[in-house]
This record gives structure tokens, C-alpha cells and sequence, in this order.
């Protein structure tokens, strides 16, 4: 009988094992995004959760929380990091104190346009960038476009640095954003983003700087008319999961999630696209002044000192700046 005991005892054990596995790989991950219902990140992280659930037989599960309601970005960030969240889709602008290379992409004008932002990504550049994120418990899935920001303002349209000279700009509260104004000869008013529109118009500042969805949707177009497309800032998003749940997935699995991951990048670049056309066309039709940049050229020799700063605290990061620059 004893060997009767025995085989009971290990096919319990075998069963209590299995239990166990099952139920750890069925736990629902936890998502988090800061952007509201209807935005195309979020209709697209909704895809991705879709998808991931249809894809893996419905082994791996994802509830996405919208509107930022488990926290920052900052916090957030921590939380994925740490594994108290399993999936986020940050800005890699926030994520510029933690992961220096991540910080690169915030060097002004450091794309030539929207395009170029996709070949530095999809090339060794962009591994440079998602070995960073790995280093400190992100693993990148995909890249989400946030599209370019521009400059706008009350006074005229600019078309040259000279123009920046004299205006109070209102910046997001970094040192490279300010600098860059700085450089241009304006002065730099960093300030929380909900302040802008009363200070535009009662010309606390003279202008700001973002993409045309936030232009369009603020208002900003009603108080600041000219909108000069310099795409002098194009910071994408990333579509992450914690490195320890990623790395105890199996192959097969890490495989599923990144082309769920890739399949919901489509979805959300091609919202964005949609999106961006409407909110010009928007503030076009209510009166916005739009204007093209004839030559970069100039504005990019005007960063040589932003550049210079930032690298000489940085100087591990020259090659990924200079492969960059050098993609075509």
C-alpha cells in the first residue's frame, strides 16, 4: 500500500503544482494610461487588450485603467517598474530622468520631420532606447505616435529664430524646453499646462508650444492664432510591461503579446493621423494662422548650446545623439 500512498502524494503535488501554474498565467494584468476615453491611445490599448486575450486563448488577460485613475505618469512609471502594474504606455518624456536614453528624443529638433521618428526607431536607435528602458524593468512592446509639437502665439508667425526673440513662451518644466527657448532669445515661462490658456489671453505669456490636437482641443487657437509648424519636439510613447513578468513568460507567449503590442501601434498611429487632420482642420476653419517653416536649418544651428550642455553631462549618450542626427 505504501506505494499506493506515494503515488497519491505526488499526484496531488502534481496537481497542486498545475493548479497553481494555471491560475498564476490566468491572473488579470492591470494597464494604466493617462489619456481619456475616445483618445486613440486608449481605443487602441483596448484593441491591444483584445487582442491579447484572443490571441493567447485567453491565457493572458489585460484590464486597462484609463484617465490616469491609478495615478501620474511618474507614479505609474514606478508602479510598472516595481511590478505593482504589469502594462503602461508612457510618454518617453517623463521617462527622460530615468532612462537617459529615452531623454534623447527631448533634444529640440533632434528629428527632421515625423517620418524620420519611425526610421531612427525601427533601427538600431531604437534598440539603443528600448535596452534602456530594459535596464530599469521596462520592456518596450511598441511605439505610439504623440505627434509634433510646434510653436504657436498671439503676435505674428515665425518663421526664422530671430522671430522667438523677445516673446515669453510658455514650456513644459524642463531644463533642455527652456534652454531651447533661451537659445532662440525668447524667455522661457514654465508653467502647469492648465494655467496656459487664461495667460495667453491676458498675455501673461505670448505663446506656447504643442501638437494640433492639443492646440484644437484647449482652445489655445481662440487666444493664440499663429501656428508656426516647426515640429521642433516629435516625443513618440512606448507601450511597455514590467521586464520580470516579460521575462517569465514563455517564448511562444512573449511572441503573442509583442504582435498584439504591434497590432495596436497600427491602430493607434493610424487614429493619430486621423485625429491631427481634424484638429487642423478645425482651428484652420476658426481662424488660426498656419504656417510652414521654409528652412530648419537655422533653428537646429541655434541649439548648438542646448546640445553642448546636455552632452557634456551625458557623454555616453554622443553615439545614439550621432546616430540619430546621421540616419537618413
Amino acid at each position: 500500500m505504501n506505494w499506493l500512498k506515494k503515488f497519491a502524494v505526488l499526484a496531488l503535488a502534481i496537481a497542486v503544482m498545475v493548479g497553481f501554474s494555471v491560475s498564476a498565467q490566468a491572473k488579470e494584468w492591470k494597464g494604466w494610461n493617462i489619456h481619456v476615453p475616445g483618445y486613440p491611445n486608449t481605443v487602441a490599448l483596448d484593441k491591444f487588450a483584445d487582442l491579447l486575450s484572443e490571441k493567447s486563448g485567453g491565457k493572458m488577460t489585460l484590464k486597462m485603467y484609463h484617465s490616469g485613475t491609478l495615478g501620474s505618469q511618474p507614479d505609474a512609471i514606478e508602479q510598472v517598474r516595481v511590478g505593482a502594474l504589469e502594462i503602461a504606455n508612457f510618454s518617453l518624456g517623463p521617462l527622460g530622468p530615468i532612462v537617459p536614453e529615452a531623454n534623447v528624443v527631448s533634444l529640440p529638433f533632434i528629428f527632421k520631420d515625423t517620418d524620420h521618428v519611425w526610421r531612427v526607431l525601427d533601427g538600431k536607435a531604437g534598440e539603443m532606447i528600448s535596452e534602456g528602458c530594459a535596464k530599469k524593468g521596462l520592456i518596450v512592446l511598441a511605439w505610439y505616435d504623440a505627434g509634433a509639437r510646434s510653436f504657436y502665439n498671439s503676435k505674428k508667425a515665425i518663421n526664422k529664430p530671430a522671430d522667438v526673440t523677445g516673446m515669453k513662451v510658455r514650456v513644459m518644466n524642463n531644463d533642455l524646453y527652456s534652454g531651447m527657448i533661451s537659445a532662440l532669445g525668447g524667455n522661457p515661462s514654465p508653467m502647469a499646462f492648465a494655467e496656459v490658456y487664461q495667460s495667453l489671453k491676458t498675455g501673461v505669456v505670448d505663446g506656447a508650444e504643442n501638437n494640433w490636437p492639443s492646440y484644437e482641443s484647449t482652445g489655445h487657437y481662440e487666444v493664440a492664432k499663429y501656428y508656426s509648424n516647426s515640429q521642433h519636439l516629435i516625443i513618440p510613447e512606448i507601450l511597455a510591461i514590467n521586464a520580470d513578468v516579460y521575462n517569465k513568460l514563455s517564448a511562444g507567449d512573449q511572441k503573442i503579446l509583442r504582435a498584439a503590442a504591434q497590432e495596436s501601434a497600427v491602430v493607434q498611429r493610424d487614429l493619430w493621423k486621423k485625429r491631427e487632420k481634424a484638429s487642423e482642420t478645425k482651428v484652420k476653419e476658426g481662424g488660426a494662422v498656419v504656417n510652414e517653416i521654409p528652412e530648419k536649418s537655422a533653428f537646429q544651428a541655434a541649439m548648438k548650446p542646448v546640445y553642448d550642455k546636455f552632452l557634456a553631462a551625458n557623454p555616453g549618450l554622443k553615439p545614439l545623439v550621432k546616430l540619430i542626427q546621421e540616419t537618413p
